[in-house]
């Protein structure tokens, strides 16, 4: 069982969501996930501008971090979560965000970009982990979803910022702006109290084992987040150079606004609903709803069109991930939640990785048009590998469910 905090008069807290530990969490996610998502928008443009690096080059320079993020996860995710990994990781990040002022070359930029990564990977992992942990079983994809709007908050705000501030500032101004957030998230994780969880991780044994590192139970719908975040980093990757091509880039903007809003509109209903009803009820929605904006964002020549597309991607991808999320704990002991936490995360990352350099490599192919097309045919196309890695489980189970109801 899961050690759950409890309140002044010692009864525990399980039927709670909005623990002071909860808002400390969301907040620490929040902004280091708007960091990400700052640089992630701007970084290629600093690339291409300071270093005249060329589009497989700035594939490189965006993707990298996530590999870092991924190395992270794979080293802290077997591990049990605490308070001091989560200051050490938050001081490091801030450290490693100084690099960044440094200048000498492409390949010294690939590095800082590699370490700050490793830290947000170890960051995200180990606050994921402790509120997965911290949920209530009975409310545990409501609670997810909660949690998952400062991610999508950060998703919207982050490249809205950075996009705003390349147009009014400078590149070192945003590194700057970055630092201060790095130190004062620091300073919002001091009075996080984070109580013993117990672990029934394996320790490491004398050979190497997979599974020490992966949880294999959580691998069906992490193979699925992998192909949905490889298609949406070509949004958070390429948008604002597509949205230059259209001559949009006030519009570009908006569209990360726009996608955020969407997402909290439909966040409060979709927790819910998957505690429930289970996933699929939202899922397949979501697919066709994601590859439509895609579809659309392609085909895009005015700003309605854009901003229309963000909205359509919001419903989708936006549910797409805090439902997949909520999936993979779900489908674990409390003692392998953080290395499912850490599977998902990093099959997440590696779609977010992997995507801007291989989408950089296409795009003198399809063009910015063909790109989000395609794109978008291919999320569609994945409603099929989703239902045969977990739909069509999800579903022989919750008729089980139900028969067992109706049987008494």
């Amino acid at each position: 069982m899961t050690n759950f905090p409890q309140d002044r008069q010692g009864r525990p807290e399980q039927a709670r969501l909005w623990t002071k530990n909860f808002v400390v969490l969301s907040t620490v996610n929040f902004f280091v996930t708007l960091i990400f998502f700052l640089l992630n928008a701007t970084i290629a443009l600093y690339a291409m501008r300071e270093f005249q690096a060329s589009s497989g080059q700035t594939g490189l320079i965006a993707g990298i971090f996530i590999i870092g993020s991924l190395t992270g996860r794979l080293w802290v995710g077997r591990l049990a979560p605490s308070k001091t990994k989560l200051l050490v990781a938050l001081l490091l990040f801030a450290l490693t965000t100084l690099l960044y002022f440094v200048q000498l070359g492409i390949g010294f930029l690939v590095l800082s970009r590699f370490l700050n990564g490793v830290t947000l990977g170890v960051i995200s992992t180990v606050v994921s982990t402790i509120v997965v942990l911290s949920l209530p079983g009975s409310r545990k994809g409501e609670g997810i979803s909660y949690f998952a709007v400062s991610t999508a908050l950060a998703t919207g705000l982050g490249p809205f910022i950075g996009l705003y501030m390349i147009q009014h500032t400078s590149f070192g101004a945003i590194f700057v702006f970055c630092l201060v957030l790095g130190l004062v998230n620091l300073l919002i994780a001091v009075p996080l109290a984070v109580h013993a969880f117990p672990s029934t991780t394996p320790q490491p044994g004398p050979g190497f084992k997979i599974s020490d590192f992966i949880e294999p139970r959580a691998l069906p719908i992490s193979i699925h987040i992998f192909v949905m975040t490889f298609c949406f980093s070509a949004i958070v990757s390429y948008l604002n150079l597509y949205a230059i091509e259209l001559d949009l880039v006030d519009t570009a903007g908006f569209f990360f606004m726009v996608y955020t809003v969407f997402v909290l509109v439909s966040r409060p209903f979709s927790g819910k609903l998957i505690d429930k009803k289970g996933a699929n009820l939202i899922m397949y929605p979501a697919f066709v709803l994601f590859g439509a904006g895609m579809m659309l964002l392609g085909s895009a020549w005015e700003s309605v069109g854009l901003l229309v597309a963000a909205a359509l991607i919001a419903l989708g991808f936006g549910n797409l991930s805090s439902v997949s999320q909520t999936a993979a704990v779900q489908s674990v002991e409390p003692g392998r939640v953080g290395l499912a936490t850490a599977t998902f995360f990093l099959f997440f990352d590696l779609g977010n990785g992997f995507g801007p350099a291989l989408i950089g490599l296409l795009i003198p192919l399809t063009g910015y048009r063909g790109l989000y097309v395609l794109l978008g045919g291919i999320i569609w196309a994945s409603i099929l590998l989703y239902y045969f890695l977990y739909g069509k489980k999800e579903s022989r189970v919750r008729k089980l469910e139900a028969a067992t109801r109706e049987n008494g």
